[in-house]
């Protein structure tokens, strides 16, 4: 997604002094530094596992196992094989609580006990970890799966987008750095897959989004738009009220572990740990590198509303607010009529532009006093809340109406959001929301999770009343939200001033084009026989084509989370096959049968690198831990440095949806979100999200520059419509009318 912005050409410096003996030291002591972090990680999942029942385990279990070994003991059946009387010879004797046979007897039954009941739970756990580790599941039916290397499957990625000449140079780079510079750097990531939990997510995080300087707001920061074929209520304030209470009631059930994994394909659980930093999470900008503030609880939220913040507290004692109650509190911060404070409007800026100025003027002003209290109302909030002036709904009649609606979203006025939160939740005067979601702490498909989960309970669960209120009574008594204070000095708000203008000018670059594909969905699509996904891109590449009359790198994002802390790996989703389709389209001299065949060879080859990415075959992410590794080591690689440099001009998403069911989507088919989007990666490129919605329609999100001469977002929508109209027919599949 947005993250193919921050992959591309992304720099770091490792300093260490002396010869080659220290560099490698320096490699490896980042390596035992993700391991640490790795082994921290897992220490707190046992003690909550131990808190909460330990998987596959419990207490209950626990205790008919010693329950199961005293019985028999009294019916005079040796269980244990004689291990009871083994340890009771262990045991000290003649004081303390050892003194009598029996206390002796009952111990060393316990003991027995708790070995037989934690070496089945060992034995579950690997059984278990063993089977999810077979990914051949992914590949039957399907044929024989590549074995080239990732380099030489680098080079396949590239072959059709390179003249004879730079292909043979990337051949010779690619050798020489297969032969003489890769076994050493493999050494090192091969230590730290022994190590560490995931060998690729803590370097992702830290180098990709961490330490990048650019500004948050378009260039990583992505949105989520609400429902936009039903209206709930047009009470601003009730349906924050419910929408609001309903995250919370998530984060209760994800601090009790009772959400069940999202089911890859419905038969394989996916890692949930990117779910841990959801809620109570703010990204703090540094100098050279952020920092991802995450606190096990927060019990208020920040809010901000026409240039004022306030602080609003979940919980009354320890009773969580009900809907009603919430939609009382916001509706005081709609009804306060104090002006804001000097500064205090566009100090979100400062979290909008650039990484290096916020983090000086944080350190500069923000280190004491009432700023530093009122920043830490924010920081340290469950997540922000974006009260907005402006209304905001998508109408079928006017398409534009879906453009702005995702324009207010991902940037809005650039200093009403504060990017640096994991989320911002954006609630438009009619009752309309969204979401503004940070990056480095999670993938779409997360924030989406809890989307799902929000939406259905607002719209099935909680309800609202006649007059689209939430339902219940409001309780009077409670204690106003807190107005923050602030002292910013003239000097501060100048690079506020500042701040506002980059970001500015970075959002007024944008054009953002959002439409509904309604001709059809996924359900004709199936009906060619291929993925819905691998139409899409296949289509996209066709659309590429027409609008620049060339292929391009192209970047569709994939999860890796059947592996523990995975993430996500690059789709080339440009490949020989998917070009030899394109031309053959363009050149409209084949008949439909040929056509057929080349776009199904095109689709199985997109369908099959999914998979090989979804099972830590991909080429991208081992790539990009070798550069890493080679940087510690102060390693020179041509070929390294030109593969991590390289542009992804097209830029791709698939939105998830339904990843749990809050309600059937065949007896509601108007509860439709429309997904969401991201800017453009390439000054000269697009950014593309879709979401394949249900049976019968597509939602597309495209972003590029205005300040390119070679882009235009509106145009590349129209040319993927086409493309999708133009494959169809060679299926033959029935169109209603575009």
């Amino acid at each position: 997604m947005a993250e193919a912005h921050q992959a591309v050409a992304f720099q770091f410096t490792v300093t260490p002094e002396g010869v080659d003996f220290r560099l490698s030291r320096e490699a490896l002591k980042h390596i035992y530094l993700s391991g640490i972090n790795s082994w921290k990680k897992r220490l707190i999942r046992i003690k909550n596992g131990i808190l909460r029942g330990v998987y596959p385990g419990s207490p209950t279990s626990w205790l008919f196992v010693v329950m199961t070994t005293l019985g028999s003991s009294y019916c005079n059946v040796d269980i244990s094989m004689g291990l009871v009387c083994f340890i009771q010879r262990w045991l000290p004797e003649g004081c303390g609580p050892y003194r009598s046979p029996q206390t002796r007897t009952l111990l060393s039954m316990a003991i027995f006990s708790t070995g037989v009941w934690m070496t089945g739970i060992l034995f579950v756990r690997q059984t278990l970890k063993l089977l999810l580790s077979y990914h051949g599941w992914l590949f039957e039916m399907h044929g024989q799966t590549s074995h080239f290397t990732r380099v030489w499957a680098y080079l396949e990625s590239v072959q059709h987008l390179l003249d004879d000449e730079e292909y043979y140079r990337m051949e010779m780079l690619a050798k020489e750095f297969q032969e003489k510079t890769a076994p050493r750097l493999q050494k090192y990531l091969v230590l730290k897959s022994w190590w560490a939990a995931n060998y690729v997510s803590d370097w992702w995080e830290e180098y990709v989004y961490l330490r990048g300087r650019t500004p948050l707001m378009v260039n990583s920061n992505y949105y989520v738009m609400d429902l936009v074929l039903v209206k709930n209520t047009d009470v601003q304030a009730a349906r924050l009220g419910n929408i609001v209470h309903a995250m919370i009631m998530y984060r209760r059930k994800l601090d009790r572990e009772e959400i069940k994994p999202v089911m890859a394909l419905g038969i394989v659980p996916m890692c949930s740990y990117q779910m841990e930093r959801m809620f109570n999470t703010t990204r703090i900008p540094g100098k050279d590198t952020d920092v991802l503030q995450h606190l096990t609880d927060s019990r208020h939220v920040a809010v901000y509303h026409k240039g004022r913040f306030f602080k609003l507290w979940l919980y009354e004692g320890s009773r969580l607010l009900k809907p009603r109650d919430l939609e009382t509190q916001f509706q005081r911060i709609l009804d306060d009529p104090s002006p804001p404070q000097p500064g205090e409007e566009r100090l979100a800026a400062l979290t909008a532009a650039g990484r290096v100025e916020w983090a000086q003027v944080r350190q500069a002003f923000f280190g004491s006093g009432k700023n530093k209290a009122a920043l830490d109302a924010i920081e340290r909030a469950a997540f922000f809340v974006a009260l907005d002036e402006e209304s905001h709904r998508y109408d079928p009649e006017d398409e534009a109406s879906l453009s702005l609606y995702g324009k207010a979203l991902l940037h809005g006025s650039c200093y009403n959001r504060w990017f640096d939160k994991s989320f911002t939740l954006i609630a438009f005067k009619n009752g309309q929301l969204g979401l503004n979601t940070e990056h480095a702490w999670a993938d779409a498909p997360i924030i989406g999770h809890l989307w799902e989960f929000v939406l259905g309970t607002d719209s099935f669960d909680l309800g609202y009343s006649e007059t689209g209120h939430c339902l219940g009574k409001p309780n009077p008594v409670l204690a106003p939200p807190q107005r923050l204070q602030w002292d910013i000095p003239e000097q501060c708000q100048a690079v506020i001033e500042s701040s506002y203008q980059v970001a500015k000018a970075l959002a007024d670059d944008v054009e953002l084009y959002c439409f509904q594909f309604l001709p059809f969905g996924k359900g004709l699509i199936k009906k060619c026989r291929t993925s819905p996904d691998a139409f899409v891109q296949i289509a996209l590449q066709l659309a590429y084509f027409r609008d620049r009359g060339k292929f391009c790198l192209t970047y569709e994002a994939s999860m890796t989370r059947m592996f523990r802390e995975g993430r996500t790996e690059t789709v080339r989703s440009c490949t020989c096959e998917s070009t030899a389709f394109v031309q053959a389209m363009v050149q409209g001299r084949h008949l439909k049968a040929d056509l057929r065949d080349l776009f199904r060879k095109a689709a199985e080859k997109h369908q099959n690198a999914c998979r090989l990415a979804m099972t830590g075959a991909g080429i991208d992410r081992h790539l990009f831990c070798l550069y890493v590794v080679s940087k510690f080591l102060g390693v020179s690689s041509p070929f390294l440095a030109e593969v991590l440099s390289e542009p992804w001009r097209l830029s791709t998403s698939q939105t998830a949806q339904f990843q749990i069911r809050m309600f059937d989507p065949n007896k509601y088919p108007n509860h439709l979100g429309a997904g969401g989007g991201f800017g453009p990666v390439a000054n000269d490129g697009y950014g593309v999200s879709y979401m394949i919605a249900g049976e019968n329609t597509i939602f597309f999100h495209v972003s590029s520059k205005f300040s390119s001469s070679e882009t235009n977002a509106q145009r590349f929508g129209n040319h993927i419509r086409q493309a999708l109209l133009d494959i169809a027919d060679l299926f033959q599949v029935p169109k209603a009318d575009s």
